[in-house]
């Protein structure tokens, strides 16, 4: 199943992992024996010891498998005590390969490139039948972001159909809990029963209507917008939840002049000149193409988190775990572009 590698003895020992091992006791070399290995670990296992010493970082690399620091070094515990070594020194600041676990990576990589390379190849030849992912997201987010992440990702995985469901927020969650979605993106908040990962965290923007094209300010505070009126989504979703909350904590009481359902139609409002609203940095790709201008809020800056949510009660799919590692790459690539001011 792996290949043998160049000779030395950590490669030799990393050889007869799925091969057959034995010792020669005059030497300290292994040699090629007909006997079965005892070793036992998984492709897990190693792609999460390769994340680790790619990032360095025990936290950045669980965030990329979407597991927990503390599930992650589980899998790097046991694979050492497979392996019968260790394979990073860890500080409280600081994670680095040992001199066995650094001669490991390369090994590693290029045994799992084959075996994903062939799994694939295989795959696709045993079925005719493609997997597929059922996506749900914002329309905001689903037509700004989700349409062209699809497109890029299919370009790789051609065989992987993602089904994308643009919905609110209330009814994506409703249908990951149910089960009829595999995961759902958006700013959702914590809710028991739905297991919810990280993507990017968007800082809150201040928009208002053109009409003034005087009118310039890169920041605004907080506490200048006392006497605005307001344009609000409706008061039991997080984003408005957030907002409400932190005008309260400069003694804003929120007096909205409309409350809505969708950022596009509050958007479309404060272009027309109705109030002004309040809206994370990620939905000023639907600002494009709007008569509005910018101003980032600050004093204190607070922010929106981005988030992928699934069934906890039910395991992730591999064919779902891929996309969702790919779609977290791209929205953060995505953010970059986008002219937050």
């Amino acid at each position: 199943m792996f290949a043998s590698p160049s000779s030395g003895t950590i490669g030799n020992k990393v050889a007869t992992l799925n091969t057959v091992s034995g010792y020669d006791t005059s030497s300290k070399n292994a040699i090629i024996v007909d006997e079965i290995s005892t070793m036992d670990f998984t492709s897990r296992q190693l792609r999460a010891f390769l994340l680790v010493a790619q990032h360095r970082s025990f936290s950045r690399a669980a965030e990329v498998l979407l597991i927990t620091p503390s599930g992650l070094s589980v899998l790097i515990r046991e694979l050492e005590k497979e392996l019968g070594f260790r394979l990073f020194e860890r500080t409280t600041r600081h994670v680095t390969p040992t001199p066995h676990g650094a001669e490991l990576v390369a090994v590693v990589q290029r045994n799992l490139a084959e075996l994903d390379a062939a799994t694939s190849r295989i795959g696709q030849s045993a079925t005719k039948s493609s997997q597929v992912v059922i996506l749900g997201a914002p329309p905001l987010i689903s037509a700004n972001i989700m349409v062209q992440a699809i497109k890029e990702f299919r370009a790789h995985r051609p065989s992987l159909q993602i089904q994308l469901y643009d919905e609110k927020v209330a009814t994506i969650l409703q249908l990951v809990r149910s089960g009829k979605l595999d995961m759902g993106v958006g700013p959702f908040g914590p809710v028991a029963g739905v297991r919810r990962m990280p993507f990017l965290r968007a800082p809150l923007v201040v928009i208002r209507s053109d009409k003034d094209p005087g009118f310039h300010r890169a920041t605004t505070t907080w506490s200048a917008l006392r006497n605005e009126k307001l344009i609000t989504l409706q008061p039991t979703g997080h984003i408005q939840q957030v907002v409400s909350k932190q005008l309260a904590q400069v003694g804003i009481k929120s007096r909205p002049n409309t409350s809505i359902n969708l950022l596009d139609t509050q958007i479309a409002m404060v272009e027309a000149d109705e109030g002004i609203a309040i809206i994370p940095a990620f939905g000023l790709a639907a600002c494009r193409n709007r008569r509005v201008l910018v101003s980032r809020l600050i004093n204190p800056v607070v922010s929106i988190g981005l988030y992928l949510i699934s069934n906890r009660a039910k395991t992730v799919p591999p064919d779902t775990e891929e996309f969702a590692i790919f779609l977290k790459a791209f929205v953060g690539r995505w953010m970059g572009h986008v002219d937050a001011v």
